[in-house]
C-alpha cells in the first residue's frame, strides 16, 4: 500500500482512520453507494492488517454462533437463551453476502484465497456441561438458522469428527458434541487487503500508510481538522473532512478521548492481549479439520472459551488452541506502554474504579493467565488433545484487544464484552470501540456507520435498492425460505458448497 504525501487542505468527504477491515468495509461500501465521494484511508503502520485484522491476531475466523457456546447462556430457570446466537449468526451472513456481490461482480476472483468452508464444532466434557449442550441443541434445532444441528454423545461419531481429540478417551467418558457443516474459516488479513485492492484499481481510492492522526477539531469551515503525521518524515498535516471514522482497533479509545463531543465522556478501556499455542507437527496438523469450541471455566470471562481451530494462513493449514489472555497496558500490538494511563480521565475514572472493583474474578483469572507456564498450558491444551507433547507446540502472542468500560448507575462502571459505535448527535463524526466478535460482524457495523454518517445516500431510492442487492439481510425480517435462498446463494458464489 502506498505512503505517498497526502494533498494539503483537501477537502474529503470521509476520513477513515485505521487500516483494518473495518475501515475497508465501510470505505468500500461508501464507494459502491456513491462513487463521487472522496475517501481517505489512513493508517499508521507500513501496511494494512498489521494489528486486529491480521490472521495470527484474530481470535475469530468466522464468529457465526455455530459453535461459540458464550452466545447461547444457561438461563437462571435452566432454559437456553438463543437470541444473540441468531443476531451474530444474521450479521455474519450479511458479512457473506456482501462478498458474495463483490465476488458476483468481479471485485474479487478467487475467494478460495479469504475464505474456506469449515464444519464447527461444539464439544463438552461432564454430565452437568452434557445436559447443558442438549439443550442448546434442543433449543436450537427448531430454528431455521440451525437447523443442520446435528448432536451426538457417541465415542464413535466423535472419532469421525474430531480423531485428534477423541482418540485415547475410555467408553465410559461422559462426552457430547454438536456440528454444524457448514460452518467457515475466514481469512481477515487476506480479506482486508482484497478490499483495500478493490478500492484502489476501481475507486482510484489509496490507503496512506505511515500516517498517523494526532488529533481532530472541529472546523468551521467543514466539519472537523484532521492533524496527521507522516511517521518517517514527522511532516504534519491538517486535512478536513466531512466526516470521521475512528477504527484504529484498540488506539480507537485515545483518539476519541481527544474529539470535543460529549458522547465520548465516561468510555475507558481494558486492554486483554491473546496467547496462542501453534502446533509444529505436520501430521497433528493434518488430523484435525474445523473450529472446536469448549465451555470456559467457571467465573472465566467470554474471551477465555478454549477452541482448537484450523487456520488457512499466507496459503498453509495451521492448528492452534487457546486463546490464553496475557495483559500489556499497551492498547495496541504496537503501542506505547503508556496507553492504559493515558486513557484514564477525570470523567471516566468513577467507570474504570468500578469496573475495577465489580471484576475481582477478572483480574485473578488474568494474573493467573501470565504466570502459567508452557507446562501448564499444555496441560489445559491435554484436556482437548489427550496425548499433546510440549515438543510440537511453541506459543504465539497474538493481538491486543481493548475492553469497554462505560458507565453504569449500579456499579458505577461496567465492563462490556462486544463492540459499541460512538457518534455525534449529527453523525459526523464515529468511533468503533470494543472486540469480539468484531471482524465477523464488520459489515453489519459498518453498513450502521453508513447510516449514520450518510444517512441521505442509504435512504435514497438508488441507497436503498443497491443495499436490498448487497445485503438483502439487512433490516429485514428472517424466514427460513429467505434465509436458505440467500445461505445458498452465498454458498454458491464463495465457494463453499
Amino acid at each position: 500500500m502506498t505512503s505517498e504525501t497526502i494533498n494539503v487542505n483537501t477537502d474529503y468527504d470521509l476520513i477513515c482512520v485505521g487500516g483494518g477491515i473495518m475501515s475497508a468495509s465501510l470505505a468500500l461500501l461508501t464507494k459502491l453507494i456513491q462513487p463521487n465521494l472522496k475517501v481517505l484511508i489512513l493508517e499508521r503502520l507500513n501496511d494494512v492488517a498489521l494489528e486486529s485484522s491480521a490472521a495470527w491476531n484474530n481470535a475469530g475466523t468466522g464468529h457465526s454462533a455455530l459453535c461459540e457456546l458464550n452466545y447461547t447462556p444457561e438461563k437462571e430457570d435452566g432454559s437456553i437463551e438463543i437470541s444473540k446466537a441468531l443476531k451474530i449468526c444474521k450479521q455474519f451472513e450479511i458479512s457473506k453476502q456482501f462478498w458474495s456481490y463483490l465476488v458476483k461482480h468481479d471485485f474479487i476472483e478467487n475467494p478460495s484465497e479469504f475464505i474456506q468452508k469449515m464444519p464447527h464444532y461444539s464439544w463438552v466434557t461432564g454430565e452437568e456441561n452434557t445436559k447443558y449442550l442438549k439443550k442448546r441443541y434442543e433449543a436450537l434445532k427448531d430454528h431455521f438458522m440451525f437447523e443442520s444441528i446435528e448432536f451426538t454423545e457417541e465415542l464413535q461419531k466423535m472419532l469421525e469428527w474430531f480423531p485428534l481429540i477423541a482418540k485415547n478417551r475410555e467408553e465410559d467418558e461422559v462426552l457430547a458434541a454438536t456440528k454444524i457443516e457448514r460452518g467457515t474459516g475466514v481469512n481477515y488479513g487476506n480479506l482486508t487487503r482484497k478490499l483495500f485492492e478493490i478500492l484502489e484499481k476501481k475507486y482510484d481510492t489509496k490507503v496512506q500508510c505511515n500516517h498517523e492522526v494526532l488529533d481532530i477539531d472541529p472546523d468551521d469551515d467543514v466539519e472537523w481538522s484532521v492533524k496527521v503525521q507522516h511517521t518517517l518524515t514527522k511532516e504534519i498535516q491538517h486535512l478536513d473532512a466531512k466526516h470521521v471514522f475512528i477504527g484504529a482497533g484498540g488506539g480507537s479509545l485515545l483518539l476519541l478521548q481527544k474529539v470535543e463531543i460529549e458522547e465520548k465522556d465516561g468510555y475507558g478501556g481494558f486492554p486483554v492481549s491473546g496467547e496462542w499455542l501453534v502446533c509444529k507437527n505436520e501430521e497433528l496438523i493434518q488430523q484435525h479439520l474445523g473450529k472446536v469450541y469448549s465451555k470456559a471455566g467457571v467465573g472465566d470471562p467470554p474471551m477465555s472459551v478454549p477452541h482448537l481451530d484450523t487456520r488457512y494462513i499466507n496459503g498453509k493449514r495451521e492448528l492452534l488452541f487457546g486463546p490464553f489472555a496475557g495483559f500489556s497496558p499497551k492498547f495496541l500490538k504496537e503501542g506505547s506502554r503508556f496507553d492504559l494511563f493515558k486513557s484514564v480521565k477525570f470523567d471516566n475514572l468513577p467507570a474504570m474504579f468500578g469496573a475495577f472493583w465489580h471484576n475481582l474474578p477478572l483480574t485473578k483469572y488474568l494474573v493467573e493467565q501470565v504466570l502459567m507456564s508452557h507446562d501448564d498450558r499444555m496441560n489445559d491444551l491435554r484436556k482437548f488433545v489427550k496425548d499433546a507433547k510440549n515438543e510440537d507446540w511453541e506459543l504465539m502472542i497474538a493481538g491486543q484487544r481493548v475492553q469497554i468500560i462505560k458507565k453504569d448507575a449500579f456499579e458505577g462502571g461496567k465492563l462490556q464484552f462486544g463492540t459499541e459505535v460512538v457518534h455525534s448527535k449529527d453523525g459526523s463524526i464515529t468511533a468503533l470501540l470494543g472486540a469480539s466478535p468484531g471482524a465477523s460482524t464488520a459489515v453489519e457495523i459498518m453498513l450502521e456507520v453508513l447510516e449514520i454518517a450518510f444517512p441521505e445516500e442509504v435512504h435514497s431510492e438508488h441507497g436503498k435498492k443497491l443495499l436490498a442487492e448487497i445485503v438483502p439481510f439487512w433490516k429485514q425480517e428472517l424466514n427460513e425460505e429467505f434465509f436458505n435462498e440467500y445461505l445458498e446463494k452465498s454458498s454458491k458464489a464463495l465457494g463453499l458448497e
